[in-house]
């Protein structure tokens, strides 16, 4: 009898809290997380699901250190196989760390002005270790994929379409996909022809082991692309498990924006 090898995972989530305090209000505190945990492994795609305001957006942004956490752990896993707690190392460090081995694709495209389709997205590849030439050939077959037509490629991304403009973030997300990848929410302004382009090329990166923790506002996505899911209720886990188990417990209200 054979006996399976465990994997570690690359993002070990223990106890994260983070709290805000309200300044412009009367200086009260407000927490939006509580004491998540979890984890993910390489080539699982973990959803999160809750009603709005349930915290998986901050909890994507506490991992990302777009906000810094209050308490509490975030442990990745490097390429080299140590671990970092990303919830206390610098600010340089994390720096260094995103784009490289850790992206984040949300559903609003943040780029420099003047900056153009496929420059923006052949320096995603170069920040991932690629050389020009090759980052050039992969993100003009992913653009193509993305029904990114060739007329676009020079043009700055300012003067995009809303629905261009996320096609376009997931091209640089995804080109040589990162060890972990947080997706907010990446495909909400798409059509139908659009959103299914976008959902065949993230569910590619299972196959490449990468480890995905999205959130996605509808049911299909889920179900289609989700190995594992997180159920959030006011910055709480209030279930976790595979899909199989946790989807038929899901309505369309608790994915809710």
């Amino acid at each position: 009898m054979s006996t399976a090898i465990a994997t570690k995972p690359i993002l070990d989530v223990r106890n994260l809290t983070k709290s805000f305090v309200l300044h412009n209000i009367d200086g009260r505190t407000v927490t939006g997380l509580h004491n998540v945990s979890f984890t993910v492994e390489p080539g699982q795609h973990l959803a999160l699901a809750g009603t709005s305001g349930a915290g998986k957006s901050t909890l994507l942004r506490a991992i990302y250190r777009t906000y810094a956490p209050s308490s509490g752990e975030v442990w990745f896993r490097l390429s080299d196989d140590s671990v970092v707690n990303l919830a206390q190392i610098s600010d340089p460090e994390i720096v260094a760390l995103r784009g490289r081995q850790i992206g984040y694709v949300s559903q609003f495209l943040r780029a420099q002005p003047r900056r153009s389709v496929l420059d923006l997205v052949i320096r995603a590849g170069v920040s991932r270790g690629m050389n020009v030439a090759d980052a050039r050939e992969l993100g003009i077959l992913s653009l193509r994929r993305l029904n990114i037509g060739e007329q676009l490629w020079d043009v700055h991304t300012s003067v995009l379409s809303g629905g261009e403009k996320q096609r376009v973030n997931i091209a640089a997300g995804l080109i040589s996909p990162p060890r972990l990848l947080l997706l907010d929410e990446p495909v909400s302004a798409l059509d139908p022809e659009n959103r299914e382009s976008a959902i065949q090329l993230i569910s590619e990166l299972t196959h490449q082991g990468v480890a995905v923790l999205a959130v996605f506002h509808d049911l299909d996505a889920i179900a289609r692309l989700a190995t594992q899911i997180v159920v959030m209720q006011k910055g709480r886990i209030i279930n976790n498990g595979p899909v199989d188990q946790i989807l038929p417990l899901l309505h369309p209200g608790d994915v809710q924006p």
